[in-house]
Formats: structure tokens, sequence, C-alpha cells
């Protein structure tokens, strides 16, 4: 076993993903040499090189987590695996086993690892806008800014999953195994921050319910036609990608007697469909962009804030967003996307 293996290692699981490229990037680039990425599927050469182990397995498989246990030294966990909502409406059993099994996997794994090394281990997990539901569009409208005690009545099963998965790293943060006679306290510091839609030019969006907006950006940048599946009037916030990456980051970084709450939520900008079609639209001439409602998916949408209030993240860790609408799409996703297509 190589002495690399043995320094504080940082577990990402969903490497592969869309937040995993970048986390991985911004990790690379501060230096943390032990990096070990997780995913179901063989990772990126791009990130793969970054990386001190790379690992290529579900975190519901016992054996790769009993040999993970044995071979890293963890003392950090980004927890980005998930079956995102769209697919879990079709599949429902299974991404409860992903999401919710898969995590609580993971929080023991954090909990044997705190044991070994006798030291706390963060554990950052990216929640959701889906833990949200309102319960009509009248709602929805008057609703304002929604904190993040209010309207926690999910209607999707991911939604329903990411809640609990919540609650799950407050019990291993502050309760876990409470009545035993050998109770650890403090061997798991869970920190969540509640995601809005995200919106990235590095992949292509990957079955989330929010992905209209990137959807509509990739289709118009390849000369696709694209038919958006919510209404134009309908708003729900969105984040540009690097401002996630940077939000985990300094959330991580926090001093723990600053935190308030285990879970905050967070935002940058609520632009309508309609507008982004609009923003679309004024740089991809011949974009073909209608607006066809699957009635299923667009309730789903209706159920989730226009706004929320991250008052809590800007004062305790003191969240920023870099890109409001404006500087998002003309500073980071349209000349991304030209790149991406057009290079």
């Amino acid at each position: 076993m190589s002495e690399t293996i043995r320094k504080p290692a940082v577990l990402v699981t969903g490497a592969n993903g869309e937040m995993g490229h970048g986390l991985i990037d911004q990790l690379a680039a501060q230096g943390r040499s032990t990096i070990i990425a997780l995913d179901v599927r063989p990772v990126d050469d791009a990130i793969k090189q970054k990386c001190s182990a790379v690992i290529v397995g579900d975190i519901l498989e016992q054996r790769l987590l009993e040999r993970m246990q044995s071979e890293y030294e963890i003392h950090m966990v980004f927890h980005l695996a998930a079956l995102l909502s769209t697919r879990a409406e079709f599949m429902p059993e299974a991404a409860h086993k992903v999401n919710v099994e898969g995590t609580m996997n993971l929080l023991k794994l954090a909990i044997e690892q705190s044991r070994w090394h006798g030291a706390p281990v963060k554990f950052l997990f990216p929640s959701s806008i889906a833990v949200y539901g309102l319960p009509d569009t009248a709602t929805k409208k008057s609703a304002g800014k929604v904190k993040e005690t209010e309207w926690n009545a999910p209607r999707t099963m991911y939604g329903v999953n990411k809640l609990y998965c919540e609650h799950l790293g407050r019990y291993y943060s502050h309760h876990y195994r409470q009545l035993a006679a050998d109770t650890l306290k403090g061997g798991v510091d869970f920190r969540s921050i509640r995601f809005p839609g995200l919106i990235s030019v590095v992949t292509v969006p990957s079955g989330g319910t929010s992905d209209f907006a990137p959807e509509m950006l990739h289709a118009a940048a390849q000369g696709q036609a694209y038919s958006c599946f919510v209404r134009e009037d309908v708003r729900i916030p969105f984040m540009a990608m690097p401002d996630a990456i940077e939000a985990l980051l300094r959330l991580e970084a926090a001093p723990r007697e600053m935190l308030t709450q285990p879970v905050y939520n967070i935002t940058s900008f609520n632009p309508s469909a309609g507008e982004i079609r609009d923003l679309v639209v004024r740089e991809f001439k011949n974009a073909a962009i209608t607006f066809s409602p699957d009635d299923r998916r667009q309730a789903i949408v209706d159920s989730w804030p226009e706004d929320v209030d991250d008052t809590s993240a800007r004062k305790d860790w003191g969240f920023r967003p870099s890109y409001d609408l404006q500087r998002a799409f003309g500073e980071y996703l349209i000349p991304g996307i030209k790149r991406r297509y057009h290079s």
C-alpha cells in the first residue's frame, strides 16, 4: 500500500457528474493531493489525472466500502452521487436505494473513519430545492423567498430522499447511537446545501427536472430544436456551476462554531423559462425553442419555490454568488457553450 494512500484523503462520490468535475478541478488546484474519486462509470481522463485514486463502483456495494474502509484514511467526504429527479420518478425504489441507502453507507463509513483516525469527518451533502413542496401555483406566487424550515413536503421521490438524508446527516452528527454505552459524538461533521437548478457548460444535463434551462443552451448551440417541458412563465431559482462549487468549498472551510444550522439555502437568480429562452435566442439567432409543457413534470416544478431565502448562508459562512443572471450568461454560459461546440 502506497504512502500516498495513508495521507488524509478527500473522497468525492459521483465524481464523473457535472458537479464532480468542477469540484475535483478546484480541490486539485488547492493542492489537496490525495483525492479519491468514486463513480459507477469510468472517470474521465481529465479528472483521473488529478486524483490519487479512482474507483469504479457502486456506493451500495458493501465489499467496495469495506475495502475503502481498510485502504484509505478519509477525513472529508463530498457525497455527490445520486439518482436525479426525473429518473427517480420512473424508478422510485431504485432511487431510494441509491439516494438513501447509499448516503447511509457513506455516513457509516465516515463514522468508522472517525473512530479509526480520531478526528471528525466532514461530510458535505448537496441537497436540492426538490425538498420543498408548495401545494399550488397561487401559494408559490405568494410564498416569496422560502426559508429552510418552510414547505418541507416534497412531492417527488428525489425530494423525499434528499430531505430524509438531511435528517440522517443531522442524526449522525448529533445523536448517533445516543443510548449506547460507547456513544461517539462529533464523529461526523455534516454540512448540506440546498442547491437551486444548476447550469453548467462542462457536461451535458443528465436528468434533473430543472434541466430545461441548460437543455435550451446545449440544444441551441448545436443547432437543434428544443421543446421546453415547462410553461414560459414558470420561475425557479438557478445558479451557475462555478458558484455552486465555490459554495461547497466555502461551507467546507467555515469554522464549525460559525454554523448555526446543518442545512443552508443558496441562490443566485430566478428567471422565468421565457426569460431564459430570450437570453438564449439573443445569442443563437436561429435557435428554435418552443414550449410544450408536460403536465406531470410541470406540476413538479410548480411545487418548487420561485425563490429561496439564503440569509443564513450569507451570514454564517459568507456566501456571495459571483454570477448574477447577466454575468452568468454573458461571461460563463454563452462563451463556454460556444467553445464547447464551435472550437
